[in-house]
């Protein structure tokens, strides 16, 4: 076998097969960096299948790949299967966290814990880092629990909250912003779309370029750590979102319907929990994606009347 050269800087992605993983993977594989991606159902072939509950396997994948640094977005992210399984989420979300930032400070690895700006109630925006979290869901609730165990067991570790991401999806319903292309293309019937919370919908290859620049920053700096907060910088309801895309793809959107009530159902969702992304910022570190640039790019493959690239493309 002739000599490859592998780049000397390790980076450990666990998720690696998530929405948010998969693009945190891409980043760092094409900035020079090794990364091994890890994830459980969909892992195989082309990541390491690790569960993260089981704390011989997650020691002995760090001590054999002896990471540099280690980006933990694996996570139930969906707030209302949280609210439903509570025990098994409080064991991936808190425990496993817990226990990778332990394994992480065993072999000097910097630990980035993905968090969310659920930890916010959303009566106050914009939230800075040092402001007081107040969860209204038990998802908040766990990951705010994750982000003070892996603090507790790693101090040298970071923390990164984000809000609800949208990027290249293997199928609409990965995420929260893209599920909605179905109900804009469909306009013979009339859709109901939520236009009270307040959203920064944010690109996932974004934090990716985030989490790069933030442990390239560390490997230069030790007082990197602590908590980051990152977002788009656009505000938007879903309605709102729901009219972007419309407008991207030339789609009519009258049959869309903004609903300004409070939901009343599923897990409670914070107002407008804006994240203030300033300290990122004054480090030089950062990237924003247009929303209606990145939302064609996510969303082309899944139009269903292919027409309109003539016009866009040509």
């Amino acid at each position: 076998m002739e000599d490859v050269d592998i780049p000397n800087r390790r980076v450990l992605i666990t998720g690696a097969t998530g929405l948010l993983g998969r693009a945190v993977y891409k980043e760092f594989n094409e900035n020079n960096w090794h990364a091994v991606g890890c994830g459980y159902s969909r892992a195989r072939p082309k990541f390491e299948r690790i569960n993260l509950l089981n704390s011989v396997e997650v020691h002995d994948i760090i001590q054999d790949f002896q990471p540099h640094v280690i980006v933990h977005c694996a996570a139930e992210r969906r707030p209302d299967v949280v609210e439903s399984q509570a025990d098994a989420v409080s064991q991936l979300n808190v425990t496993a966290s817990g226990n990778l930032a332990k394994e992480a400070a065993g072999v000097g690895a910097f630990l980035i814990y993905i968090s969310t700006d659920y930890v916010f109630d959303g009566t106050n925006p914009p939230y800075k880092e040092s402001d007081a979290p107040n969860p209204l869901n038990l998802y908040g609730k766990t990951k705010l629990e994750g982000e003070k165990a892996v603090l507790e067991n790693n101090e040298g570790a970071a923390v990164l909250r984000i809000p609800i991401l949208y990027g290249e999806v293997e199928n609409l319903e990965e995420s929260a912003v893209t599920v909605m292309f179905d109900k804009v293309q469909f306009s013979n019937k009339s859709a109901n779309m939520d236009h009270w919370q307040q959203r920064f919908p944010t690109n996932i290859k974004d934090v990716a370029c985030v989490c790069r620049q933030l442990s390239e920053k560390r490997m230069l700096d030790p007082s990197i750590k602590g908590t980051f907060h990152w977002s788009g910088n656009e505000q938007m309801t879903k309605y709102e979102m729901a009219c972007a895309i419309a407008d991207a793809f030339n789609l009519p959107s009258s049959h869309l319907r903004p609903i300004t009530d409070s939901p009343v159902v599923g897990a409670l969702r914070p107002r407008n929990a804006q994240l203030d992304c300033s300290k990122l910022e004054m480090l030089g570190i950062g990237q924003r994606t247009p929303f209606r640039v990145g939302i064609r790019e996510s969303l082309w493959p899944f139009l269903v009347d292919k027409r309109w690239r003539q016009t866009v493309f040509h």
